[in-house]
Protein backbone atom coordinates (compact mmCIF):
# COMPACT_ATOMS: atom_id res chain seq x y z
CA UNK A 1 0.00 0.00 0.00
CA UNK A 2 1.54 3.05 -1.20
CA UNK A 3 0.70 6.39 0.17
CA UNK A 4 2.48 9.66 0.87
CA UNK A 5 1.94 9.32 4.40
CA UNK A 6 3.29 6.11 4.66
CA UNK A 7 4.84 5.44 6.97
CA UNK A 8 2.89 7.19 9.37
CA UNK A 9 4.63 9.38 11.88
CA UNK A 10 4.48 8.21 15.61
CA UNK A 11 1.89 10.80 16.15
CA UNK A 12 -0.47 9.15 13.44
CA UNK A 13 -0.06 6.06 14.52
CA UNK A 14 -0.78 6.97 18.00
CA UNK A 15 -4.13 9.20 16.54
CA UNK A 16 -5.33 6.24 14.35
CA UNK A 17 -4.55 3.98 17.34
CA UNK A 18 -6.88 6.15 19.84
CA UNK A 19 -9.61 6.35 17.30
CA UNK A 20 -10.17 2.81 17.41
CA UNK A 21 -12.89 3.95 19.79
CA UNK A 22 -14.90 7.01 18.52
CA UNK A 23 -13.42 10.87 20.94
CA UNK A 24 -13.12 14.43 20.39
CA UNK A 25 -9.88 15.78 19.96
CA UNK A 26 -9.49 16.38 24.17
CA UNK A 27 -9.83 13.24 24.81
CA UNK A 28 -7.41 12.15 22.08
CA UNK A 29 -4.80 13.83 23.80
CA UNK A 30 -5.70 12.13 26.95
CA UNK A 31 -5.39 8.75 25.33
CA UNK A 32 -1.91 9.01 23.59
CA UNK A 33 -0.42 10.56 26.68
CA UNK A 34 -1.75 7.32 28.24
CA UNK A 35 -1.01 4.81 25.41
CA UNK A 36 2.26 6.17 25.57
CA UNK A 37 2.94 6.23 29.07
CA UNK A 38 3.57 10.00 29.03
CA UNK A 39 6.27 10.17 26.54
CA UNK A 40 3.99 11.88 23.72
CA UNK A 41 2.26 14.63 24.43
CA UNK A 42 0.28 16.18 21.45
CA UNK A 43 -0.10 20.19 21.36
CA UNK A 44 -3.63 21.08 20.41
CA UNK A 45 -2.21 22.53 17.12
CA UNK A 46 -0.24 19.43 15.95
CA UNK A 47 -3.50 17.62 16.99
CA UNK A 48 -6.42 19.31 14.34
CA UNK A 49 -3.58 19.76 11.75
CA UNK A 50 -3.06 15.90 11.88
CA UNK A 51 -6.86 15.46 12.21
CA UNK A 52 -7.29 17.53 9.15
CA UNK A 53 -4.86 15.18 6.61
CA UNK A 54 -5.98 12.06 8.15
CA UNK A 55 -10.04 13.49 7.52
CA UNK A 56 -8.67 14.87 4.15
CA UNK A 57 -7.43 11.43 2.86
CA UNK A 58 -10.65 9.51 4.92
CA UNK A 59 -8.79 7.06 7.24
CA UNK A 60 -11.21 9.20 9.96
CA UNK A 61 -14.21 10.70 10.25
CA UNK A 62 -16.28 12.89 11.94
CA UNK A 63 -19.28 11.13 13.94
CA UNK A 64 -22.73 12.15 13.23
CA UNK A 65 -23.72 12.40 16.65
CA UNK A 66 -22.15 15.63 18.03
CA UNK A 67 -21.45 16.03 22.03
CA UNK A 68 -22.04 19.99 21.93
CA UNK A 69 -19.37 21.79 20.54
CA UNK A 70 -17.18 19.23 20.18
CA UNK A 71 -16.50 17.16 17.24
CA UNK A 72 -15.65 12.89 17.98
CA UNK A 73 -14.13 11.04 15.15
CA UNK A 74 -13.26 7.43 14.91
CA UNK A 75 -11.13 5.66 12.35
CA UNK A 76 -12.96 4.62 8.93
CA UNK A 77 -12.44 1.48 7.74
CA UNK A 78 -9.73 2.31 5.11
CA UNK A 79 -7.81 3.49 8.81
CA UNK A 80 -8.48 0.22 10.12
CA UNK A 81 -6.72 -0.91 6.72
CA UNK A 82 -3.50 1.52 6.68
CA UNK A 83 -3.12 0.24 10.68
CA UNK A 84 -3.17 -3.11 9.61
CA UNK A 85 -0.05 -2.55 6.50
CA UNK A 86 1.73 -0.70 9.21
CA UNK A 87 1.69 -3.44 12.08
CA UNK A 88 2.45 -5.87 9.69
CA UNK A 89 5.55 -3.21 8.04
CA UNK A 90 6.70 -2.87 12.13
CA UNK A 91 6.06 -6.32 12.87
CA UNK A 92 9.02 -7.40 9.95
CA UNK A 93 11.37 -4.94 11.20
CA UNK A 94 10.96 -6.32 15.01
CA UNK A 95 11.47 -9.50 13.72
CA UNK A 96 14.72 -8.25 12.25
CA UNK A 97 15.86 -7.65 15.50
CA UNK A 98 14.89 -10.72 17.17
CA UNK A 99 17.20 -12.72 14.31
CA UNK A 100 20.13 -12.49 16.31
CA UNK A 101 22.27 -11.00 13.41
CA UNK A 102 22.05 -7.45 15.31
CA UNK A 103 23.22 -8.81 18.89
CA UNK A 104 27.34 -9.53 17.55
CA UNK A 105 26.59 -6.01 16.32
CA UNK A 106 25.11 -3.97 19.13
Amino acid sequence: MKHKLLPLSETMHYILLALREPLHGYAIMQKIEQMSKGTVILAAGTLYGAIENLSKHKWIEPVSVQSGRRKVYKITDEGLAILKSEQQRLLHIISLYETGEMDEKM
